[in-house]
């Protein structure tokens, strides 16, 4: 265990709950580490409920493309704690994320606080220490009382999908769940919006409206379309041929489109044309439909390809779905395993006309693995045990033709999957 890892565990036993959502906590914290949060650089704050790595990632790529440094902040990590944390390009160094930690845990005193306050707390205060140009910060959990939102005025925001997800926190409708998600809105500051359904917008639009915040909805101030050798975004500015997005599914030209409406909204010296189509192009996010070339891989035979998603509910089931007619030319055999206290039948539901098996699987070391019996059950019979992914892979039909397969269901089985190569 790392010295990092080990203070992490220790501040696990500071607050009852894992999650709860409020902001005094972290601002009475902040106050005695002298407010980091009021010293960054330019921040995008980005929530939603599917597509707001993506997104993230998206903004990184754009920035990075025009030669700025870039802060970012996201979670969950999938494979090490450092992942959370990129300091002007680059994931934080042990040392100096330890050294924060440790700082953080002495001035915090032994009050109570939860783990991802800690951890945000960290963060900012790391940002606030190294130079950067932009901070790209991710929503850890819906956004009104999430401890990102303490940061008082971003200079634009993003609010990606939004589905059905955390019901324990966010409410159990789409519009109580968009409330929470548009809490992030600042007067004045741009916020771009995805395509959302209905009852989802009119809370946008309503809490746009109280905080008098330029909402930038798609279809509406801006669109994308099918180009020549791409797509094509479009807003007040204009009209901007961009090549396809280097991650791969149709939702992701909406994930690149919030990145642009955002950074064009915001209109920073540095943002050129150019800059966007090469952040479009070069954009990097794992366990997003990623395909796989390791050890795993290496497990099939010639010609057959492996593949890795972490979404998790109902949207994210959808937006892969959009995708399976693209692979139609081949069998696909899906591989899920998912986290306790998801829709794991919404998540399967789109996705079982495309499986030529179904195998569901519980990862040793998997956090809160859901039983392989409930996914069985929710698939409505259609899944088999693997039970574990190697089980799995080792009852595909091998000795058929070429065909791909896919691993998905949970961001935590997409971090063992990608410690096991």
């Amino acid at each position: 265990m790392s010295r990092s890892e080990a203070i992490l565990a220790r501040l696990h036993g500071l607050h009852p709950k894992l999650i709860d959502l409020s902001l005094g906590r972290l601002q009475r914290l902040l106050d005695a580490l002298g407010n980091p949060e009021r010293q960054l650089p330019p921040v995008v704050h980005v929530a939603g409920t599917n597509g707001k790595g993506s997104t993230c990632a998206f903004l990184r790529a754009i920035a990075e493309a025009a030669g700025q440094r870039v802060h970012v902040f996201v979670s969950p990590h999938l494979v090490e704690f450092r992942e959370r944390i990129r300091l002007a390009g680059a994931l934080v160094e042990e040392d100096a994320l330890a050294a924060a930690l440790a700082e953080v845990e002495r001035v915090n005193d032994g009050a109570a606080i939860t783990v991802f306050e800690v951890i945000t707390a960290v963060a900012l205060l790391l940002f606030s220490r190294v130079p950067a140009d932009v901070l790209v910060l991710e929503v850890g959990l819906g956004g009104r009382f999430d401890a990102t939102n303490v940061v008082a005025r971003p200079a634009a925001c993003c609010i990606a999908s939004i589905s059905m997800d955390h019901m324990d926190f966010l409410g159990d409708s789409l519009a109580g769940i968009a409330g929470e998600k548009a809490g992030i809105m600042k007067p004045g500051v741009p916020c771009a919006t995805g395509a959302q359904a209905a009852s989802a917008l009119a809370v946008l639009q309503v809490e746009a409206a109280m905080q008098a915040t330029p909402l930038l909805r798609r279809g509406h101030e801006w669109q994308v379309e099918p180009g020549e050798a791409g797509f094509v975004f479009e807003d007040a500015r204009g009209r901007l041929a961009l090549p396809p997005p280097a991650l791969l599914g149709p939702h992701q030209v909406e994930n690149a489109g919030i990145a642009v409406a955002a950074l064009r909204a915001w209109n920073p010296p540095w943002l050129t044309d150019a800059a966007i189509a090469k952040g479009v192009a070069s954009a990097e996010w794992p366990a997003r439909l990623q395909r796989l070339q390791g050890r795993l891989a290496a497990r099939l035979p010639a010609g057959w390809e492996l593949w890795l998603d972490g979404g998790h509910n109902a949207g994210a089931g959808v937006a892969l779905a959009a995708h399976l007619p693209a692979w139609a030319d081949r069998p696909l055999h899906l591989i899920v395993g998912m986290k306790q206290g998801k829709g794991a039948g919404d998540f399967l539901a789109p996705l079982l006309p495309f499986a030529t098996t179904l195998h569901a699987i519980a990862e040793p070391g998997q956090h809160l693995a859901m039983p392989v019996e409930a996914i069985v059950a929710a698939s409505g019979g259609q899944a088999v045990p693997g039970p574990t992914l190697a089980e799995a892979l080792a009852k595909l039909p091998l000795a058929g033709p070429p065909a791909r397969v896919l691993v998905c269901g949970s961001l935590y089985l997409a971090g063992e999957v990608l410690k096991a190569g």
